[in-house]
């Protein structure tokens, strides 16, 4: 079988591959982005809710903490100028009860400071100078200042509470401070994360400097051109896609706090945030290596299934024009409609090609009056006998006074004669003989493996029946008949047909009805 460049099941194998290809492909592309959007969109909601959590809890505590102030500045408004032992005792509690400040202090109207806790600060008696406290002082309302750097050399935040006496006068203030790059109550609020996935919390105040930071070397910077920082600035809360001031992509979520204008951040790296979207992309081509495996044998056997009867169909057709191939085409199994019908009109037209072909193959060497082989046909036998160094004898007859039949019965019994004298011939000859018209009324025998003296029986038992047979007119017909052999007579085909046709001449010439055998010595 002759191999095909490409054939109908490359074809299918090829499409079904492309096709299970891009499916697969397709579908991890859009499973990949699909899960890649639902994380993103998981992880705002998460950060949002957290920052607006932990920005509501913050919020909670910085309340808590301005109306402990305020109960403690009631508690002391009575002792300011009388009991300096009582401010002492009133720091250190506000100090030690729920360890909310980093240090505490008392000041009088004038700014001087009355009492702090811890006492190590030794700062007792001196004036209250500070940004965040001189604006205690001036404003005389609670208060929480922006961060800045108090006389111990430290970044604080300063919360603070008015005291006045019960006819109004303003008598001083008390107010603690948290270390801002030190551990105070924001890292207990803001550093320990419900969410252990790689997120983050940060806290600006509303000039964008960071004053939380679980990274302390990043407080007191600057953040302002971060687009969530301008938006908590702006009061505004929510959650984005964000690049940050360090050119990190983040996932945030954001909340302000209205009471200290401050903003919470709550942000996780992208690339973490989307890490399960690469890990799941993994987990299913893994899992979908296998089903592709099983998608290819499966498209191969069902490819070869549907291809095969066509193939068979197009190769025995292919070679149909060589040798008959019918018997195999009826074996092929066609098991569905288009190879069924394909079969039974290519059976149809073979049946129909080849009984065209042996029609004219039959026409192109058949006589077509005596059904005889005709002279090419005649000529080609001998020339295959004489390749092959076969022996054979060749009888040339005559019908005796033909002419004389055509002009007294007309053409068309003459016709008919000459076929009663090739149905005569084909009974007188043998089955190997091969009975030829070689032109008008002359007629050839062809004898394979046959001396001339057996020829001559041959021959002879055909002129005895034509003289004792009623030929077609009416009247009995005789013939006049030579005989040669190759190569006993002659090696070469056209000189054997001379000498029969000698011979035939000399039994015409010799009074017809007779068989005339060529003989050497008549050379």
């Amino acid at each position: 079988m002759k191999k095909m460049k490409l054939s109908l099941r490359h074809l299918i194998i090829f499409v079904a591959l492309l096709s299970v290809v891009l499916t697969l492909v397709g579908s991890l592309w859009s499973g990949y982005h699909t899960g890649k959007h639902t994380l993103i969109t998981n992880a705002l909601e998460t950060n949002r809710v957290y920052a607006q959590k932990l920005a509501e809890t913050t919020d909670l505590f910085l309340k808590s903490t301005l109306q402990t102030l305020q109960f403690s500045s009631t508690d002391i408004a009575p002792f300011m100028q009388k009991d300096e032992q009582k401010l002492l005792d009133e720091a250190n509690r506000l100090k030690m009860q729920n360890n909310t400040f980093n240090s505490i202090i008392i000041t009088n109207a004038q700014g001087e400071i009355l009492a702090t806790s811890p006492q190590s600060l030794q700062i007792k008696g001196k004036m209250l100078v500070s940004p965040g406290g001189q604006q205690a002082l001036k404003e005389k309302k609670p208060l929480i200042s922006k961060p800045y750097t108090a006389i111990t050399g430290r970044l604080v935040i300063f919360i603070s509470h008015p005291i006045f006496d019960k006819r109004g006068n303003y008598l001083g203030l008390v107010g603690g401070t948290l270390y801002l790059k030190e551990s105070n109550i924001l890292y207990e609020l803001l550093g320990k994360h419900f969410y252990q996935d790689g997120s983050y919390v940060y806290v600006v105040d509303g000039d964008g400097r960071i004053i939380y930071h679980e990274n302390q070397q990043r407080v007191n910077d600057v953040v302002v051109e971060n687009p969530v920082v301008q938006k908590l600035i702006q009061g505004k809360g929510g959650a984005e896609r964000v690049i940050n001031t360090k050119n990190q992509d983040m996932i945030a979520g954001y909340s302000y706090i209205p009471i200290a204008d401050w903003g919470v951040v709550s942000q996780r790296p992208a690339d973490k945030a989307l890490a399960p979207a690469t890990e799941m992309l993994k987990d299913m081509i893994q899992k979908s290596l296998p089903l592709l495996f099983l998608s290819l044998l499966l498209i191969w056997w069902i490819s070869r299934k549907i291809a095969q009867p066509l193939h068979q169909l197009a190769y025995y057709t292919e070679n149909s024009t060589e040798n008959s191939q019918e018997e195999h085409i009826e074996k092929v199994v066609a098991w569905y409609y288009e190879a069924i019908q394909l079969k039974k009109s290519l059976l149809h037209s073979l049946v129909f090609l080849h009984d065209r072909v042996n029609y004219f193959m039959y026409q192109s060497t058949t006589d077509p009056l005596t059904k005889l082989a005709n002279r090419r046909t005649m000529e080609q036998q001998m020339q295959n006998w004489a390749a092959n160094n076969v022996p054979f004898s060749i009888i040339i007859l005559d019908i005796d006074h033909f002419k004389r039949v055509n002009d007294t019965y007309g053409h068309p019994i003459g016709d008919e004669v000459l076929k009663f004298l090739a149905e005569q011939m084909k009974e007188a000859s043998r089955q190997t003989d091969i009975c030829c018209r070689f032109g008008g009324e002359e007629f050839v025998i062809l004898l394979p493996h046959t001396e001339k003296t057996e020829a001559f029986h041959v021959a002879e038992r055909l002129r005895m029946s034509m003289e004792s047979s009623m030929s077609p007119c009416g009247e009995v017909v005789t013939i006049s008949v030579g005989i040669s052999s190759y190569p006993a007579c002659t090696s070469e085909i056209a000189k054997l047909i001379e000498q029969a046709d000698e011979c035939l001449y000399s039994a015409k010439k010799s009074g017809r009805n007779r068989t005339i055998v060529f003989e050497p010595r008549h050379e």
